[in-house]
């Protein structure tokens, strides 16, 4: 016979309990074996009665013995049985329900361990809240790491909200708490309630929840991940066949799910992910764009972030709808024969008290010491790149987002800001490295890892930076010192751009070097060229509003920066409303001006567009040697007095070759000569000048023939009319 428990040591164990600080409440709640018997018991401090009902019948009255803790007494058994509890409260309310505390861990030790260590590629599929039957029984695995708390409990509508009756155990030294409840089903709000170590409690939102409430509500949701049935197998395939990202098209519509088309006869309220999918897919198929990119979806409490402020890493935002909703419109892209790249953002969360802050009491998400573990631009905090369970957090994330909502990249926010130590600090306000310098080392590594699992795992899937500095090798393979990304943003490029583009024609001439400085670098990094939202808010003023001149040269100079940018090195991105010329700048409450598409001046800057994305696509000299020297050549760098510019973009393909020649002045150019690399017929396959597109349709009618002179140091030349604020290209016929 067993040895009966001692009775003060029981008591001692039950008062913990009663507090809420007992790490293991399973050890003495629940059924055991006791003696010559089993106890059962149950911590419900509300109750006036409890009765245990076993499976195979009958019913077992409970006594009270201390702050709301019943036991009830079976002899002459030696293990546990299955059983319910029915629990009075006043007024005769009685409810029958599965005692939580008689389940088994739902996590394993090689789970723990794998998060200890930080290598637990799919840790979504244990933490957080899982639906799941356990030992027959269906219901929901919670799971949170809260290490230096003293107590935690699940609460939600399951439990009104009271911390007392679902209170979790502590997994070992982990810092991982579990607990399986019973007969919690899909759509089920709830939070954890955190205990520090130094008294009181906080109700922090589920950093693993798959689906949050509508902000500024901020419970998580039970959501089953599994129930989407995809219909994009094909695409994926495709995807995955690809070798080699840097050799494709890349040409990006950059988008905000909250004001791309609002909804004018219902309150102009933002379209739904399922609204959204035939209407974004249409429109983007129609202009030519082989991706969108949408500014992040993940859950953030303030609408005004634009996303990039993140509570809840692995939620899609439900102010659009369900996370099916959001699958649904990822689907029906993919089918349509476009990809999605969505902006992710590991480099700083917000202070919500419901979010990742101080989430146990303690620094843990975060560098305690604010010099590290604050960022002063943004008020927010930095995550601890030195964690193993922290970094594992944000590569899972990654991972997550690419397996279960199939997304093709990641748009990686504000690198710069990870990379330096003293990023936006002034002296004194920063902790140098080991070697006294300004690197990040612990955020190098994490990108690093980052970029090596995703390279591994999912082929054809691209992680792009936006990184704002000279940091060598961004996007260069970690094998050869680089940080492994596979494209990053070219700022510079931007910046020079934008700015050349901006100014009267007739001072363009001293600012010729803005355009031409770009491709002295232009080859050191798989580049992407971003015309983006950042570059249309906080009153810069749209592409449109930027451009100089009445309206026709503003529509011109726009028309002619677009052609530059489709045949200069890199890949494309373009932020909505810049593809027909929006004059307003992007409000993120306002829907775009769509009316314009029927202007004929601005429905002319569309149907460039369009014109350019085909070309693109067509010809691969526009894409497939981008990265490297031999895809560029310079004809006319420096022909500054009259405002032109002449290159060729050559393809891997022998003989295959776009000639771009732009006249960035307010005149007619009449036989202006221009080295060609054949002799012979060549077709003027663009010209933003065209009359379709709301140009003055002044060219070369269409064609031209080049002579047997050798001029720019090609073997031919040619004699052309370069129309005003207009860019041609012409490949061979």
């Amino acid at each position: 016979m067993r040895k009966p428990a001692d009775k003060a040591q029981v008591d001692a164990e039950l008062q913990r309990v009663v507090e809420l600080r007992h790490p293991e409440p399973h050890s003495i709640l629940g059924s055991h074996p006791d003696g010559d018997g089993v106890v059962i018991r149950a911590f419900r401090p509300d109750a006036v009665a409890i009765h245990v009902l076993p499976e195979n019948g009958g019913r077992i009255a409970m006594t009270h013995r201390l702050g709301g803790v019943f036991e009830a007494r079976v002899n002459g058994l030696d293990k546990p049985f299955p059983y319910l509890l029915e629990v009075e409260y006043p007024g005769k309310k009685v409810f029958k329900l599965r005692d939580p505390y008689s389940f088994l861990p739902t996590l394993g030790e090689m789970d723990l361990y794998y998060a200890g260590e930080g290598r637990h590629e799919r840790l979504w599929e244990r933490m957080g809240a899982h639906l799941l039957h356990h030992n027959g029984v269906r219901g929901v695995s919670f799971a949170v790491w809260a290490p230096t708390a003293a107590g935690v409990s699940v609460v939600g509508d399951f439990n009104g909200w009271d911390g007392r009756l679902h209170a979790m155990r502590r997994m070992g030294a982990s810092g991982i708490w579990e607990l399986f409840v019973p007969e919690v089903g899909e759509g089920a709000r709830y939070k954890f309630e955190i205990r520090p170590g130094q008294g009181g409690r906080v109700l922090k939102a589920d950093p693993f929840a798959f689906q949050a409430e509508v902000p500024p509500a901020t419970a998580s949701v039970v959501h089953d991940l599994t129930r989407y049935r995809w219909g994009d197998a094909q695409w994926l395939d495709a995807r995955g066949q690809k070798q080699d990202v840097t050799r494709h098209p890349w040409s990006v519509y950059e988008v905000h799910l909250g004001s791309w088309r609002r909804v004018v006869e219902d309150g102009d309220r933002p379209m739904t992910y399922r609204e959204m999918a035939p209407a974004l897919a249409e429109y983007v198929k129609h202009l030519g764009f082989t991706h969108v990119e949408l500014l992040p979806v993940a859950e953030h409490p303030y609408g005004g972030s634009w996303g990039y402020q993140v509570s809840g890493y692995y939620a899609p935002t439900a102010r659009f709808g369900h996370p099916d909703d959001f699958r649904f419109l990822v689907d029906h892209l993919h089918q349509e024969g476009i990809g999605v790249i969505v902006d992710w953002v590991p480099g700083h969360f917000p202070r919500d008290v419901h979010a990742l802050g101080q989430f146990d009491g303690t620094a843990l998400y975060e560098h305690a010491d604010p010099r590290k573990g604050a960022q002063p631009d943004w008020g927010t905090l930095v995550f601890n790149f030195g964690r193993n369970e922290v970094r594992n957090f944000l590569i899972a994330n990654a991972l997550f987002w690419i397996e279960e909502y199939h997304i093709d990249g990641l748009r990686v926010d504000a690198v710069a800001s990870m990379l330096y130590l003293d990023y936006s600090r002034k002296q004194g306000e920063w902790i140098p490295n080991r070697w006294g310098g300004r690197e990040n080392e612990e955020a190098i590594q994490f990108l690093r890892e980052l970029n090596e699992t995703v390279r591994r795992k999912y082929p054809g899937v691209v992680v792009i930076a936006e990184e704002s500095t000279a940091w060598p090798k961004v996007s260069h393979p970690v094998s050869e010192g680089g940080l492994g990304f596979h494209f990053k943003w070219n700022m510079g490029w931007m910046h020079d751009t934008l700015s050349y583009f901006s100014k009267d024609p007739v001072y363009r001439q001293y600012h010729h070097n803005q355009l031409t400085f770009g491709l002295l670098y232009a080859f050191s990094e798989n580049f992407m060229l971003p015309l983006s939202h950042d570059e249309v808010v906080h009153g810069k003023g749209s592409l449109y509003g930027r451009m100089p001149g009445d309206p026709w040269q503003k529509r011109a100079n726009l028309r002619a920066l677009f052609g530059w940018m489709w045949a200069h090195p890199g890949k494309k991105l373009l932020f909505m409303g810049g593809e027909f010329g929006q004059p307003a700048e992007w409000n993120h409450d306002k829907s775009l001006d769509w009316h314009l598409t029927h202007d004929p001046g601005h429905e002319g800057i569309m149907k460039l567009m369009v014109q350019l994305n085909r070309l693109y696509k067509e010809l691969p000299a526009l894409y497939d040697a981008d990265s490297e020297p031999v895809g560029f050549q310079w004809l006319q760098p420096d022909s500054a007095s009259v405002n032109v510019l002449a290159f060729v973009r050559r393809s891997r393909q022998p003989g295959r070759h776009v000639v771009c020649i732009a006249n960035l002045s307010p005149t007619v150019h009449e036989n202006f000569r221009v080295g060609f690399p054949l002799h012979g017929r060549y077709v003027e396959v663009l010209n933003t000048d065209a009359g379709e597109f709301g140009g003055s349709n002044q060219g070369n009618m269409g064609q031209i023939h080049t002579e047997p002179t050798g001029w720019d140091g090609q073997p031919a030349s040619a004699a052309l009319t370069l129309p005003p604020l207009s860019v041609m290209w012409f490949t061979p016929g």
